[in-house]
């Protein structure tokens, strides 16, 4: 299914139980630069930065661009933003061409297949430097970053599988509301409920993330540790998920595969947005900018159960990585840590692309928190506090493994294939994807 900007807000004291305990840096950089004086013989510098989202969050991060540059009058930071899936389409060239930004805003299900190209910088060795500020980060943070051992990216925040939802919608519909103890046939009757009264469940249900919540809630995973093939081995699971989730599109939960795919895949063009749904299944980080498109007030949810712990995980909502054939390198790395660890420039973010990582950044942002941030806040540090295990960081070939779970599961959809025939076409064509990862 086509996948909503998977991008709210930071964690306070209460988040701070999930982390394991901060790295220290050996000369930590401060995040208070002052602005630097171009000098007359020095060279202009042109960054370029890339990243994908909302039309709140181009908004916002071009203000926080402005600050840098009014900070360092010879730098020019060279915007490039777009909706999600327009971003990747537009990356797949440059990478071609060698020819990426210098900095990028990035998935973790991405980075295995930029890093294996040797096109991300590994910014390990800048953090044991201080030119990459580490020294208020938590390792447990740094490591979703992390892979083959390297720091290909540094994430900008945390956040959880959430359920958004509009209550005035499901109570006109006399469904009962989501809870911490919801389930998936509680999600069917809420479906059914919806229909009669004209209204989607929501627009869809991305499968990547969530058939994966689904598995973990079941003691599996979507990939086994090591990468080389599924980390679960019985398709009675998958079977059995896609059956449910027939019988929610079937029934007018849905949108109709056609409409979705004219979808923008931004938060203003969201059916629950728009009004047209009561739901949706998304990131945590995605409720504020939900809330302020659509001038309704929602609330959070987690996804359902039964097993909620066990299916729930923190994960970087997104991150940054520094280019390895950057011409200005160390400027990147800068900007890097503007991003991260400013505590002004991260005044004018407040946390919308994830919880902060900055233990400094957290402190200093909570005064200045909205009822709507505060919400994803608390929500967050539950989900941290209720969750059992991490999730693994996506292998090599996680990106194709993703394209055809979607197509498979159009074709259940479409009723071209039963969900046996899918679950054993997923294994045979995924397996041969993730062999390659076998050591």
């Amino acid at each position: 299914m086509k996948k909503r900007v998977a991008l709210s807000v930071l964690s306070l004291s209460l988040l701070l139980t999930t982390a394991v305990g901060c790295s220290g840096s050996t000369a930590p950089a401060s995040s208070d630069t002052q602005p630097a004086a171009a000098g007359k013989n020095e060279e202009p510098i042109k960054l370029r930065f890339a990243w994908w989202g909302g039309q709140s969050r181009h908004d916002y991060t071009l203000k926080m661009i402005e600050m840098y540059e009014k900070r360092n009058p010879n730098v020019k930071i060279l915007p490039e933003y777009a909706a999600f899936d327009d971003y990747w389409k537009k990356l797949v060239p440059q990478a071609a061409a060698n020819d990426l930004p210098d900095v990028i805003q990035m998935s973790v299900a991405y980075i295995s297949q930029y890093a294996d190209r040797g096109q991300l910088e590994d910014l390990g060795p800048h953090m044991d430097k201080g030119s990459l500020d580490k020294s208020s980060i938590s390792d447990s943070y740094l490591k979703v970053g992390q892979y083959n051992g390297k720091q290909y990216q540094i994430t900008l925040g945390v956040n959880a599988l959430a359920i958004v939802y509009d209550p005035q919608i499901l109570k006109n519909a006399g469904a009962s509301l989501p809870s911490n103890e919801w389930t998936w046939s509680d999600v069917e009757a809420m479906a059914n409920k919806l229909k009669a009264g004209g209204k989607l469940l929501t627009a869809s249900i991305d499968d990547r993330n969530f058939f994966n919540f689904y598995l973990r809630s079941q003691g599996q995973n979507l990939f086994s540790p090591d990468g080389s093939g599924l980390g679960y081995t019985d398709d009675k699971l998958f079977v059995d998920y896609y059956k449910r989730y027939q019988s929610i599109y079937n029934a007018g939960g849905l949108l109709t595969l056609d409409k979705l795919a004219q979808k923008k895949g931004t938060p203003e063009d969201d059916e629950m947005v728009l009004g047209n749904a009561a739901a949706a299944f998304t990131w945590s980080n995605l409720f504020v900018a939900d809330s302020a498109a659509s001038k309704r007030a929602l609330e959070i949810a987690p996804p359902p159960g039964p097993n909620i712990g066990k299916g729930l995980f923190l994960q970087s909502s997104q991150g940054l990585s520094v280019i390895k054939n950057s011409k200005y390198k160390e400027e990147a790395i800068k900007f890097v840590n503007f991003m991260i660890n400013d505590i002004e420039a991260n005044k004018i973010m407040k946390g919308e692309r994830g919880v902060p990582i900055s233990s400094k950044v957290q402190e200093a942002i909570k005064p200045l928190l909205t009822p709507e941030e505060q919400k994803v806040v608390d929500y967050v540090a539950w989900a941290g506090k209720n969750t059992t295990s991490d999730n693994p960081i996506d292998p090599l070939g996680a990106v194709e493994v993703t394209k055809l779970l979607a197509e498979l599961s159009q074709q259940i959809l479409f009723k071209k294939t039963a969900q046996e025939d899918a679950a054993a076409k997923f294994r045979k064509e995924a397996t041969a994807i993730l062999a390659k990862n076998k050591k």
